[in-house]
């Protein structure tokens, strides 16, 4: 609806502040009775600031009195750029998650136009040859004698020759992306052809999706034939594709849901509808979207944190302008304009990736059910290994649920075997029975996966002679030596130093690396097995560009023998060639003090099974463990996910925990324990001063790891079975913490459905 005017028109803006209100201000005069929408970016001054805020209603009146209303410098759009859909799930979501509305507004923005007023589509250099010597779209040879002529010059410089050839080859010529893409160091190469006049530049939308050409509308041949359960799965949801529905595609690992994803899409872009499908990890982003481009004919973005500002933009701007058809996207890809949107899907839908753990502590999951739902568009939640929040609410009947029980190619499951550790014989961690499999498996031309959730050489190094451990002097927690190095890293503050020759506090030398990480296992496999081609891929090895991309291309293609790595070998890769998985170490997980260590172990333990076995050949699963009695492996090791998952729930109904009652964190750190302590004690008092029924409330009480990067955490922690009770207190309770005495010496932050409580 239009919104009012008067001769003084006044506007509540939303500053991107962590402060729970909004400002008015004074609209310029020359905008006359011309109507501001909801939502658009304006430039205001703030304090000693001009920052870009947003405007969230006219108001016809203001509390400020006149001559200290400061004016708006400048109004930037001319529309919402985010659009209504995504302006009311981000007005929901500043109330359900308890944050200050202008961060949340700004949140959702791409960070090129937090920072540029132009909303403009981005223009790139593009470079073709010259007119002269462009090939027709038509040819795919080079025929023309104005071509050979040129390739005939640059006979004796065959890296402009190279790069001539390619840009021949590119009807709508290249830019530098896509020539990165193709070829190295092209800068050189690419001025020499520019000063010779042979190709020439221009300039174009930086448009970033991907198509692949080749695709058709008849590609039935290329599909692979889906089963009776895909096949039931699919017709159930396309039947519902008007309307909103919550429908979990829970699949065993291996049983095709990326088929099932691919068949809804093609339903979807048949009915010219837009697709969003979010993703946990950036490395899981190259392998879905070639497998997407492979199969469907539509133009196709990505977004994750690995492009840079302008490439973000870019596919932000061809999404809201309906110039992509399908986004594959991280976490904040949630908040993309899709004017067109029809159905969203989740992969891995369990996975603790989609909670941002920082700022704003949203779920991207749980928010593309509510943007479906008030888009009244369909949602998949697709898992081998479902959340308990989603198990829950099956039961409760409020999704659906879609069985896939088999695998695709028809292979069992692997067979899990649990290796007990007590009284073996370890080499580096690893016991006698499983290095006699691994050779096994090598010997048979078999590929072998150890999972370790363990990054560096060793979690400590310890003095022999006295006991000292390097300690993080920043946090309540042991430095992880990494050898290659020779460093100290803590894992948790991001602390770095040399490792010492020499104990710091008896001068010993007499240093001993105890436990074993990544670092320490590709090590000593490599020397074990001379013979074989040992890959560890983990956050350190993978920090260069492309190399995660170069060692999973590896991977897949059998080239690497004995692949060892950390969670980012669990999700969703698919190693045709892995017939044994060996995972090292569960029983620190085992007896963890989170409540949802156990859910998070049983999940792992599974995605990490599954990729064994999943082609022509069985696959094999050992499980170290120095517990092989525990409840949860036993569980696990004969009835599998589904019956642990019931017992786990039917332990929190119990005990009274999410999912079945509410939680919520109020965090709080300081350089000085004493100023943490004192601004949670203030506002546990405010919250008593006032009706808080139904909700329970703990603490202060002190974090897990009550120090960490130097700043001493504790923590309140509110819990209720009525969730709108719970809620209709944060509104009230989050502006109460920010007039405390004590909140300004603190850092503080209110975390709605934590993931963990650490």
């Amino acid at each position: 609806m239009p919104l009012q005017t008067s001769e003084q028109r006044i506007v509540k803006i939303a500053v991107p502040c962590p402060l729970y209100r909004v400002f008015d201000y004074r609209l310029p005069a020359i905008l006359g009775k011309q109507t501001i929408q909801p939502g658009i970016r304006v430039r205001i001054p703030f304090g000693r600031q001009k920052l870009i805020g947003f405007v969230i209603e006219e108001t016809l009146g203001s509390e400020v009195p006149a001559n200290k209303l400061k004016s708006i410098i400048k109004i930037l759009d001319s529309h919402n750029l985010l659009g209504d859909d995504i302006l009311k799930l981000l007005f929901w979501a500043a109330r359900y998650y308890a944050h200050p509305l202008g961060d949340v507004l700004q949140t959702a923005l791409p960070v090129y136009l937090r920072n540029n007023d132009d909303a403009a589509p981005l223009l790139n250099t593009w470079w073709r040859p010259t007119q002269t010597s462009h090939k027709p779209a038509s040819q795919k040879y080079f025929s023309m004698p104005a071509e050979e002529e040129v390739l005939q010059t640059l006979k004796r410089a065959p890296k402009q020759r190279q790069l001539y050839q390619l840009l021949l080859a590119a009807d709508d010529g290249l830019d530098a992306d896509a020539l990165n893409c193709r070829t190295e160091n092209w800068r050189a190469p690419l001025k020499a052809l520019l000063a010779r006049q042979l190709i020439e530049n221009f300039v174009k939308p930086a448009l970033l999706t991907q198509q692949n050409p080749e695709r058709g509308t008849d590609s039935g041949s290329d599909k692979v034939k889906l089963n009776d359960e895909q096949t039931a799965a699919i017709k159930n949801i396309e039947s519902q594709h008007h309307q909103h529905a919550v429908h979990v595609l829970n699949g065993i690992t291996g049983s095709g849901k990326t088929e099932v994803y691919l068949a809804l899409c093609e339903s979807m872009l048949a009915r010219n509808k837009q697709i969003l499908v979010l993703v946990p990890e950036i490395g899981l982003t190259p392998q879905l979207t070639q497998r997407f481009l492979a199969r469907l004919n539509a133009a196709i973005v990505v977004l994750h944190s690995a492009m840079n500002d302008k490439q973000r933009y870019a596919a932000w701007h061809a999404a809201a302008n309906k110039q992509a058809q399908l986004v594959i996207g991280t976490r904040s890809s949630i908040f993309t304009p899709l004017p067109d949107l029809g159905l969203i899907i989740i992969d891995e839908e369990h996975d603790g990736s989609y909670k941002q753990q920082d700022g704003f502590r949203y779920n991207a999951r749980d928010l593309a059910i509510v943007r479906a739902k008030n888009n009244n568009i369909p949602v998949v939640l697709g898992s081998a290994t479902p959340s308990l929040e989603s198990l829950n609410n099956i039961n409760e009947q409020r999704y659906q649920v879609h069985y896939l029980r088999q695998r695709a190619n028809k292979k069992p499951l692997p067979k899990i075997q649990l290796v007990n550790l007590c009284s073996q014989k370890l080499h580096e961690g690893l016991a006698e029975t499983l290095l006699t499999k691994i050779k096994q498996q090598l010997d048979n031309q078999g590929q072998v996966l150890l999972f370790i959730n363990r990054r560096g050489f060793a979690p400590l190094l310890m003095c022999h002679d006295c006991g000292w451990t390097t300690s993080c002097h920043r946090c309540d927690a042991h430095m992880t030596f990494h050898k290659r190095r020779n460093q100290l890293h803590c894992h948790h503050c991001g602390s770095q130093r040399r490792a010492p020759a020499h104990c710091e506090d008896c001068g010993s030398s007499n240093i001993l690396a105890i436990g074993a990480g990544t670092e320490r296992i590709e090590h000593f496999l490599q020397a074990y097995f001379p013979d074989t081609q040992v890959s560890r891929i983990d956050r350190d090895s993978t920090r260069n560009k492309g190399a995660l991309q170069e060692k999973l291309k590896k991977a897949h293609s059998g080239e690497s023998d004995i692949l060892v790595g950390t969670q980012m070998l669990a999700k969703g890769h698919d190693f045709p060639n892995v017939t044994l998985v060996c995972i090292l170490d569960t029983d620190q997980a085992l007896f963890s003090a989170d409540f949802r260590a156990a859910e998070h172990l049983a999940q792992l333990i599974t995605q990490v099974s599954g990729r064994a076995g999943r082609a022509s050949r069985s696959g094999e699963v050992l499980i170290q463990t120095h517990h092989p009695d525990h409840p949860l492996l036993q569980t696990l090791l004969h009835s599998g996910y589904q019956a642990f998952a019931k017992a786990a729930l039917q332990e929190r109904h119990a005990a009274g925990l999410p999912p079945v009652r509410h939680l919520v964190l109020l965090r709080c750190e300081s350089v000085e324990a004493q100023a943490a302590q004192i601004f949670l004690q203030q506002a546990a008092h405010s919250a008593k001063q006032t009706d808080i029924q139904h909700i329970d409330l703990f603490g202060p009480i002190p974090a897990p790891m009550e120090r960490r990067a130097g700043r001493y955490r504790y923590q309140i922690m509110l819990q209720s079975g009525h969730r709108k009770v719970l809620h209709q207190f944060l509104s009230w309770w989050a502006p109460q913490l920010q007039q405390l005495p004590s909140a300004r010496k603190v850092r503080w932050s209110i975390d709605v459905d934590p993931y963990d409580t650490f």
